[in-house]
């Protein structure tokens, strides 16, 4: 049995839902966000569900807690970028980003942003 097949959705907790439900639609572009009985919004995204909650703990994991694959990583960059998304810049033994906040993860890449609670959310290659 166990979870192997079992349909996964990111949960993140926020500690205002109104600031983190403008970021997420205004400049993340998410849509079609759905109240929840938790008092969140659970976006569709790519056939699975993206969720926010509020919570007094958010923010406080210090890792990546969403990654979302995309067809274009430099595109998507520049995207969200254009409406106001701030890239991480990581300089580290085992991952350096170039000047948009873009690394090489072997053949692949991925870059970083926080939301309004400093949840850090990851893009990557699909």
């Amino acid at each position: 049995m166990g979870l192997s097949n079992a349909e996964v959705v990111a949960v993140v907790a926020v500690k205002d839902l109104a600031k983190a439900k403008e970021f997420y639609e205004g400049k993340v572009g998410l849509t079609g966000g759905e109240e929840q009985p938790d008092g969140g919004i659970q976006y569709p995204v790519g056939g699975r569900q993206f969720h926010i909650y509020p919570s007094e703990n958010a923010g406080g994991s210090g890792t990546t807690v969403a990654y979302f694959r995309v067809d274009d990583v430099e595109g998507t960059v520049d995207e969200l970028a254009g409406n106001g998304v701030t890239f991480e810049k990581y300089d580290m033994d085992e991952m350096k980003t170039n000047e948009k906040g873009i690394a090489p993860l072997g053949d692949q890449q991925g870059a970083w942003f926080k939301d309004p609670d400093g949840n850090i959310i990851g893009l990557g290659d699909a």
